[in-house]
């Protein structure tokens, strides 16, 4: 008489296996350096738009104060993904 399918070996439920590691943990240095650069490039950019034709410097970039201040926002989401 042939083996009905509910009779078939069930296969084993996947564990893996234990971990020994330690969980990472962030330098200390990460978090302070992520939250300068966002802070300094959302400041850059407001006082670009608020004061920007009073400030030397500013007149005389240009349009690379937004590359400015968006490079630093853009340093700070990279930094944010090495976050734990």
């Amino acid at each position: 008489m042939p083996k009905s399918r509910n009779d078939r070996k069930k296969k084993a439920v996947y564990t893996p296996p234990p971990s020994s590691a330690k969980p990472k943990v962030s330098p200390r240095w990460l978090v302070p350096t992520m939250l300068g650069f966002g802070i300094l490039g959302i400041l850059w950019i407001a006082v670009y738009y608020i004061a920007g034709t009073m400030v030397p410097i500013m007149q005389d970039l240009g349009n690379w104060n937004l590359a400015i201040g968006f490079g630093g926002i853009i340093i700070c989401v990279i930094l944010s993904t090495r976050w734990h």
